[in-house]
């Protein structure tokens, strides 16, 4: 992490505020005044810049302005001790971070630094992205049309769609069309649009200003500025609440938004691409979504294929995956055997391409040789079902779990159960999916509460006693979790 700039000719305000932040493991770096600061710029950034607002020569406004035009998402707090109505709507309009008036209280200017701090690593982590466009792979006949329309779209600038079923790839062909586009040197900002809570989804697409509702502390960015004169991903947009989908239309249709609260309009330099699973002609029919924006997004439109349409290109894939994941983990890659790949190629994987990444994960972690065969592959799919969607988080058959004695030998270790549930969250975080920490955690509990019912024979409280829970907890806790065949002791 980047260090604190702090920039104040008062050398008794740099030294605490440098000796606050050293407590805290904070690093800082300290100017006497804005010039230094401003030559500093051309090698180095910071990760937020406290700065006063009145010093001798370029002023914190000065510095303010020079730093937006640069590093937009850069979080600066301006800092001063004349506390007046001017200078305080100056340095919001300036786009400043916060205004703190001298004297102030260095727990509470702690506090806040830490706010911007949490703020400018948001920022970071949306706007660097993968360091590499991950690699699509694919030789079958459907995968090269899709090729070929990537080269065909790669010097326009023209909005797409990309259809296909879920877990077929969609996000990497919009990377891919923005790596070989004119803006690949500018961000691109994904947002999965069904994964983000109605009531925040408007702030995240376009911003909001300070106090615009309870909760906002500061003026916030929203993609569309984060990926100005780049390139904005919403997947899933075909579950866009209906009176967003006119806001996006209308940015579309002029290419101006506002802030939610605000009351200046921005102009978005941006190239839209969305993706969907759904019909969205059978969506628009049935009311759910508006034609006009639909023949808005469907101006060149790239369906996906599925697995199933290019099963030829299995063994690529699982070759390519258990690398990936064998690297990931530190260990040397399994290989498949060739019965294994011919049995993968006969299966109807519903969860496409991310299906068979996750289930080389659990091969990685779970699968005992370095050759696999048939048998040594999950139970789901040995029996014919194919309903590994998600990576099988600590699936070790949770809902077929077998007798006491059996499960010392069936049972990862310590570290495959971890390792699994690592690459999980890594699949959920790298999907954009919200609530991670929720979801995991229900499936966690879920899991040890029905082994532990499956121990018991379904006595709730004897479970609550091995589990080391309350009896009023465990019962709460199935009733959350709609876990049956309980009963009491």
């Amino acid at each position: 992490m980047k260090p604190i700039w702090i920039v104040d000719d008062d050398e008794s305000i740099r030294w605490v505020l440098e000796k606050a932040l050293a407590r805290e493991n904070l690093a800082t770096k300290s100017f006497a005044n804005a010039r230094d600061a401003i030559a500093a710029l051309e090698y180095e950034t910071p990760q937020v810049l406290v700065s006063d607002i009145r010093m001798p020569g370029d002023s914190g406004l000065d510095l303010l302005q020079l730093v937006k035009s640069r590093l937009p998402g850069l979080p600066v707090i301006i800092i001063t001790a004349f506390s007046d109505l001017d200078s305080a709507v100056a340095a919001f309009q300036g786009g400043a971070f916060e205004y703190l008036a001298k004297p102030f209280d260095i727990d509470k200017a702690v506090e806040l630094i830490r706010r911007a701090l949490d703020e400018s690593l948001r920022e970071a982590n949306v706007e660097s992205g993968p360091a590499e466009t991950p690699e699509i792979l694919g030789q079958a006949p459907a995968m090269q049309e899709v090729f070929r329309a990537i080269g065909r779209l790669s010097q326009s600038n023209v909005t797409v769609l990309i259809t296909g079923e879920s877990g077929s790839g969609k996000e990497l062909v919009a990377r891919a069309l923005h790596k070989h586009s004119p803006r690949a040197q500018q961000p691109f900002i994904a947002l999965n649009t069904a994964a983000i809570p109605k009531d925040l989804l408007e702030s995240e697409l376009f911003g909001h200003e300070r106090g615009a509702f309870t909760g906002a502390q500061t003026t916030r960015r929203g993609r569309f500025e984060q990926a100005e004169n780049g390139t904005l991903f919403l997947d899933e947009i075909g579950d866009m609440p209906f009176d967003l989908q006119t806001r996006l239309l209308r940015v579309l249709s002029d290419g101006h938004f506002y802030r939610v609260g605000g009351h200046q309009p921005l102009k978005a330099n941006v190239r839209v691409i969305t993706a969907t699973h759904q019909n969205l002609e059978q969506r628009v029919r049935d009311g759910l979504f508006r034609e006009d924006l639909f023949h808005r997004l469907n101006v060149i439109r790239l369906r996906l294929p599925s697995l199933r349409e290019r099963r030829e290109d299995i063994p690529l894939l699982v070759r390519h995956f258990l690398v990936q994941s064998a690297k990931q983990l530190g260990v040397e890659a399994k290989r498949m055997s060739d019965a294994a790949i011919t049995f993968l190629q006969g299966l109807d994987l519903p969860g496409n391409v991310r299906q068979l990444e996750n289930l080389c994960n659990w091969i990685t972690v779970m699968a005992p040789g370095q050759t696999v065969e048939v048998k040594d592959l999950p139970l789901e799919l040995s029996a014919g079902q194919g309903a590994m969607q998600v990576a099988p988080e600590l699936q070790v058959n949770a809902h077929h779990a077998p007798p006491a004695a059996s499960v010392a030998t069936t049972a990862p270790g310590p570290d495959g159960w971890l390792s699994l549930l690592e690459l999980q969250a890594a699949t959920m975080l790298g999907d954009g999916q919200q609530d991670v920490m929720d979801i995991l955690g229900r499936q966690f509990e879920s899991a040890l509460i029905r082994t532990a019912l499956k121990y018991t024979h379904g006595r709730k409280n004897d479970a609550a006693v091995r589990l080391g829970i309350g009896r009023n907890t465990i019962t709460r806790k199935i009733a959350e979790l709609g876990i049956d065949g309980a009963k009491e002791d």
